[in-house]
């Protein structure tokens, strides 16, 4: 299941509580992923420029305290890995590349904040503020924020989500113009550069997971300079898978002969310069959780469709393929009819039972996991999970 922080989604319930009451809420999401009989929670440690860990690169979330900037005094990237471990369950740490903040003034960062410090990396789109992809300092600065993590904590994931360029949003553009100026001039057009900027993401983070996972492996890390957070780097050499878990839409039919047959208004080739299949065929990725977040019969995403679709795409590839299930949809006013159902969600994994290529499910996201309002989740389980599911690592 994804375990969200940013607004305090999921986790912590708000901003400020006490440690002591954080930590039993994140034991208790735990706790109930293990009573689903799930074997994997993919925590949110970095949702918008900042970290749920003592980063050297950017600030404590302010999630946590209120205040971005303000320790905690505590570590939850460490105390999750240590407690989900102990529950036999894999720990994979969520990153969002490129979101600073979800206004549009920077001013109201802390003043160390990259994004101050560096106001020329920072493009306002959309009500919100994003690290510009195009910038190569950026991509080299997200990653080495990443890979900090990577270092020295015992996760068995690095994972991104659905946000590279934003989504559109109708009468706005985002201004890149100068790194395009400076950059571009290699490409026939701006889409295609940018495409080129979110490949050479992706590519050099999975270069550099599996180079820091290797004996002898490691980035840089700058320390902590003495403070009591200061930990070594990681000694094991347990393998961290890194997956991406995309907009289920590549391209529709009809824009591309080699996409799905869906009628969708993102496209993420086109719209979000995510080439998601070419990242698949290349096996630049470990896996792959397309969020496939519509119902069985949805005019223009039809689940149906979707499933055969990305299977086909893994087919031929190391690639594990993984389906992203909506379940805040399960019961939730404003959804279709299907999803007022309790057993649309558990028709998905029937569904799915056909194509082997499908290795699991993860489901969004951990509050509607522990709360099943409908019943929705009980019912997959129920159905699908009839004994304890094998942890891909031993509880310790």
């Amino acid at each position: 299941m994804w375990l969200a922080t940013v607004a305090n989604r999921d986790w912590p319930s708000k901003a400020g509580l006490p440690a002591a009451s954080q930590q039993a809420e994140l034991r208790a999401y735990l706790d109930a992923a293990v009573a689903r009989r799930l074997n994997t929670v993919v925590f949110q440690v970095r949702p918008t420029a900042d970290a749920l860990w003592p980063s050297p690169f950017e600030p404590w979330s302010e999630y946590l305290t209120g205040v971005q900037g303000r320790d905690p005094g505590w570590d939850p990237l460490g105390f999750a890995v240590r407690e989900a471990h102990r529950r036999g369950l894999e720990l994979h740490a969520w990153f969002n590349p490129y979101r600073i903040a979800n206004h549009t003034d920077p001013s109201r960062l802390v003043p160390t904040h990259p994004a101050r410090l560096r106001p020329d990396w920072a493009v306002p789109y959309g009500g919100k503020l994003y690290y510009n992809p195009g910038l190569p300092e950026v991509r080299a600065f997200v990653q080495d924020a990443i890979l900090d993590a990577v270092e020295r904590y015992d996760i068995d994931g690095v994972h991104f989500d659905d946000y590279f360029y934003p989504y559109p949003v109708a009468g706005q553009t985002f201004d890149d113009d100068a790194a395009y100026e400076e950059y571009g001039g290699d490409f026939a057009n701006r889409a295609d550069w940018r495409r080129d900027n979110i490949d050479l993401l992706v590519r050099e983070t999975a270069q550099r997971v599996r180079d820091a996972r290797s004996p002898g492996g490691g980035g840089r890390w700058p320390g902590l300079g003495g403070g009591r957070w200061r930990r070594p780097r990681r000694t094991h050499h347990r393998p961290v898978r890194f997956g991406i878990s995309p907009f289920a839409i590549w391209r529709n039919q009809a824009t591309d002969p080699a996409g799905s047959d869906t009628r969708a208004g993102v496209q993420t080739y086109d719209d979000l310069y995510a080439d998601t299949r070419k990242w698949v065929r290349e096996e630049w990725i470990d896996y792959i959780v397309p969020q496939v977040y519509w119902n069985i019969g949805f005019p223009a995403a039809d689940y149906a469709k979707l499933l055969p679709w990305w299977s086909e795409t893994v087919t031929g590839t190391r690639v594990q393929l993984c389906i992203g299930e909506a379940l805040y949809k399960a019961g939730a006013p404003g959804q279709p009819p299907a999803w007022q159902d309790p057993a649309e969600l558990s028709r998905h994994l029937t569904l799915a039972r056909g194509y082997p290529q499908v290795r699991g499910h993860l489901f969004f996201s951990a509050k509607e996991v522990a709360e099943d309002r409908t019943g929705a989740m009980a019912r997959v389980v129920a159905d699908h999970y009839h004994g304890p599911v094998r942890p891909p690592r031993p509880a310790s």
